[in-house]
């Protein structure tokens, strides 16, 4: 199987247009100077021609500065987001799979993968990008045991069995297991991509076995590293984006060093796209990260610092940035989310306390929490009514979708949720009716938030008043982010509320891996997904049986051969998910604001705000927007069409 055209898009037009060798006005002074080549040596021979007209979009002008603001220096990171150069990427129309960075990616049997890389596509300091980059991470990093001690990255492990790497010539290279392997493919596009290679000819030098042992030496004590490895993975930090040495293939490259609360990117003058005309992308010369404090970011936004802001804006800003749009120049865009859940709260299953252990572990337990949440006020007062109340599952839009999945355990029934409880053997309380432990403590849940948003501690407040009725006390506690995870993860905390699972429009081609417990950062299992990610070296293996059930199913996801098997698999996680409430869903499908300076052009209106898949503004390419001529407003029909689809 090819990933050709008429499956999965080769490039976005088949045709390559004479090259306009029109210059980004802001590098013609280091090619006139001789600093820099010229574009048609600077980009692949073959590159990516984008077909904007096609995508409904305008060809653009270069220049401009897009500014925005974020919470935190680690926010550098979203630019490798946004900019969303992948050797494979969702099309934001099909959400299929499209080659990108890869010229082409042939397929057999999911088992062998195939990458043809563009001939002539060079890193960002202008250095080839060649299967040496390939050879380079897969021989001298994932499997050297001093960079990488716990091996190849999990995500290339087909139960326990590493790729064959085979480096077929400078520009091929293939990738096979002697069984399928599904999820590699989507895990190559995702919003924190898999990365295959590296700039090779810049890590050599912070390599053990690459680089004179004295002068390494000298750079390990300069740098005050703990040892040469130490220094090499400090070096190599492709997504955190914040190494202005470190050669990239992303559309911009940072310019700033943390610490900093300004950070500058800067475009990438061998980026492999060009527009229809034969320009090469992107548009936007320099992309602008000013730091401040999250929770003044909606303000910044409202008085027009920022051209293009969603991230650290939530729905209950939505009235005041629309009021602040003439004032700002700006206009507000609703995208619709795909999460399962817009928030969910996790029952910690690993909590260290035994008894609350046990008592978490108990289905029946999870179910009552679930019956005693009243959706329908959540989804009224919190968002207007324009929400899906439901488990934390899979939406309407995708294929696998089945009502149950969405209403089991999910309706508001207090009594039930009663029953449950004294089913339990939880029917004694104290004098304010709160329920009492085994052991005889209250039943006093403290839900802990990453204090980003008063969003969770509405909620929070109207699940109080029902859970109440349960006699269950509820209690909230916000913390920094890197708090709240660092407590979950070491059992500390009894029950968070966060975001639930990410891709909530999946197919059967689709990973199920956030269904079964494969990742720490799932809040409800954190030490058995530890587990799971280590190979056992970290962690304790699950030992509730469904959620054991879970993983072998998933394993068999990744085994099944033909897509009705996928499919099977998918159902009966899905069943078992549902059943089990291991995530207590709330809300999804909430509207998510996008603002957009009037003067910044080609943001589609209406588009999809989600992680995976879509890595946010990524799917949408940024590297097409631009800036022109103030642009009409946009009638409130279409602004609102985002809204009157979910009713």
């Amino acid at each position: 199987m090819r990933i050709a055209a008429a499956v999965l898009g080769l490039i976005l037009a088949s045709t390559q247009p004479a090259l306009a060798q029109t210059e980004p006005p802001i590098l013609a002074e280091q090619v006139k100077s001789g600093s820099l080549p010229e574009m048609a040596e600077r980009i692949p021979i073959d590159p990516l021609v984008v077909d904007l007209k096609g995508l409904g979009r305008e060809l653009g002008t270069y220049g401009g500065t897009l500014h925005m603001v974020m919470g935190s220096a680690k926010d550098a990171r979203q630019m490798v987001v946004y900019g969303y150069a992948r050797l494979v990427g969702y099309d934001p129309e099909t959400m299929e799979l499209r080659p990108d960075l890869a010229k082409d990616v042939i397929v057999e049997d999911n088992r062998s993968f195939t990458f043809v890389l563009r001939e002539g596509h060079r890193w960002s300091d202008g250095a080839p990008f060649t299967t040496e980059d390939f050879r380079y991470f897969w021989e001298d990093v994932a499997n050297n045991s001093e960079i990488s001690p716990t091996g190849p990255p999990i995500e290339l492990m087909v139960n326990g069995e590493a790729p064959k790497v085979e480096i077929l010539s400078p520009t091929r290279v293939r990738y096979s297991w002697s069984q399928p392997n599904p999820d590699f493919l989507p895990q190559l596009a995702g919003a924190r991509p898999l990365y295959l290679y590296r700039p090779a000819h810049h890590l050599k030098h912070f390599h053990a076995g690459h680089t004179d042992h004295d002068a390494l030496l000298h750079k390990v004590e300069e740098a005050q590293a703990r040892g040469w490895a130490a220094l090499h993975n400090r070096e190599d930090n492709p997504y955190k984006f914040d190494n202005p040495d470190l050669p990239t293939l992303q559309p911009w490259v940072v310019h700033t060093a943390p610490p900093s609360n300004r950070f500058v990117f800067e475009r990438n003058p061998y980026y492999h796209k060009i527009d229809g005309r034969g320009r090469q992308l992107p548009y936007i010369d320099t992309v602008v990260f000013q730091i401040a404090s999250s929770g003044l970011i909606p303000a910044k936004t409202g008085a027009g610092e920022s051209d293009l802001q969603a991230r650290y804006l939530s729905f209950d800003d939505y009235t005041f940035l629309r009021q602040g749009e003439e004032r700002g120049n700006y206009e507000t865009y609703l995208w619709r989310t795909a999460k399962g859940s817009h928030l969910a709260l996790f029952p910690n299953l690993n909590i260290e306390d035994p008894v609350w252990r046990k008592v978490m572990r108990d289905a029946r337990f999870r179910r009552a929490l679930s019956l005693a949440v009243n959706r329908h006020e959540l989804n009224q007062v919190i968002y207007f009514g324009l929400a899906l109340g439901g488990n934390d599952t899979i939406l309407p839009s995708s294929p696998l979708y089945k009502p149950e999945y969405r209403n089991k355990w999910a309706d508001f029934d207090p009594h039930r949720a009663n029953a449950l409880l004294d089913e339990m053997g939880l029917d004694k309380r104290d004098d304010r009716g709160v329920r009492l432990l085994p052991d005889g403590r209250p039943m006093e849940i403290i839900v802990e938030t990453a204090g980003e948003s008063t969003e969770e501690t509405d909620l929070l407040e109207l699940i109080h008043d029902t859970w109440m009725e349960v006699g269950i006390k509820l209690f909230s506690r916000p913390s920094e982010r890197t708090v709240f995870r660092n407590r979950i993860f070491a059992g500390q905390t009894m029950m968070s509320i966060s975001y639930g699972i990410e891709n909530g429009i999946p197919s059967n081609e689709s990973s199920p891996s956030e269904f079964a417990p494969t990742a720490q950062t799932q809040y409800m299992w954190p030490r058995w997904g530890q587990h799971y990610q280590t190979r056992g070296k970290a962690g304790i293996a699950p030992d509730l049986p469904e959620a054991a059930h879970l993983l072998t199913l998933y394993d068999d996801w990744r085994a099944s051969r033909t897509p009705d098997a996928r499919r099977a698999v998918w159902r009966q996680m899905l069943e078992i998910w549902s059943d089990q409430v291991y995530s207590i869903g709330l809300v999804a499908g909430v509207l998510q604001p996008v603002v957009v300076s009037l003067k910044l052009h080609n943001v589609p209106v209406e588009a999809i705000y989600n992680w995976e898949p879509g890595a946010h503004f990524g799917m949408h390419r940024p590297d097409t927007f631009f800036f022109g001529a103030q642009r009409q407003r946009t009638p409130d029909e279409v602004l609102t069409a985002a809204t009157r689809s979910l009713r």
